[in-house]
């Protein structure tokens, strides 16, 4: 089983920035793509950003392009979301996920084969 634990959430004044990490554990697990997704009060779940774990290459939603970045590290097995310049419109309960299946819409959640928790992420305005 593979578990996935993301923490650094809270809350922050809008303009400014937090730093959420997603650490994975468990059994062998060859990631191919870790994807961070958000899902606020009565609203689907939406795509932010993900991260190709072989190359690095990432992809972001239109609503967070430029402000947020998604990095890994390899040797920690860990995958970071950087968020800055946040708005009172990207709180959210945060999730990360995961796959190791290549060819997928990354940006689609049922991509994914593995989720975290969740961190709740609280902009005030």
């Amino acid at each position: 089983q593979v578990q996935l634990v993301e923490a650094g959430g809270g809350l922050v004044q809008a303009g400014g920035s937090l730093r959420l990490s997603c650490a994975a554990s468990g059994r062998t697990f060859s990631a191919y793509v870790m994807g961070w997704f958000r899902q606020a009060p009565g609203k689907e779940r939406e795509f932010v950003g993900c991260i190709n774990w072989i190359t690095g290459g990432t992809n972001y939603a239109d609503s967070v392009k430029g402000r947020f970045t998604v990095s890994r590290d390899n040797a920690k097995s860990t995958v970071y979301l950087q968020m800055n310049g946040l708005k009172a419109e990207d709180t959210a309960v945060y999730y990360c996920a995961a796959t190791s299946s290549p060819f997928r819409d990354y940006a689609d959640a049922g991509a994914y084969d593995y989720w975290g928790q969740g961190t709740q992420v609280t902009v005030s305005s």
